[in-house]
């Protein structure tokens, strides 16, 4: 998984590539229940780079997305987003991988 840096390199994934941003929080308990699976989902899916985003650290641009829950997810495919997963509740392994087959 790759956590960009700054705002600029956050904005070169936006622009190109398969992506999906996963958005959490260090104080987030929900995040934390989905971290241990992160590394089976990135497995499972490797047509798409993982890019971790603090929310914390892009409050801005969260809530220019509309991310105002945590974990979230957001697909972007070439500068386009085609899949949103963005809520407050707890997700599982198979509700995020049942969203990214879909897609």
């Amino acid at each position: 998984m790759i956590t960009p840096k700054s705002l600029e390199e956050l904005a070169t994934y936006v622009e190109k590539g398969n992506n999906i941003f996963f958005f959490t929080a260090e104080w987030c308990g929900d995040c934390r229940f989905i971290y241990p699976v992160m590394p089976e989902l990135e497995a499972e899916f490797p047509e798409y780079q993982w890019i971790h985003v603090d929310r914390d650290d892009y409050i801005d641009l969260c809530a220019q997305w509309g991310i105002f829950g945590i974990p979230s997810f957001i697909v972007i495919k070439d500068g386009e987003e085609v899949g949103r997963l963005v809520n407050k509740n707890r997700k599982t392994k198979e509700e995020i991988a049942a969203f990214i087959r879909q897609l």
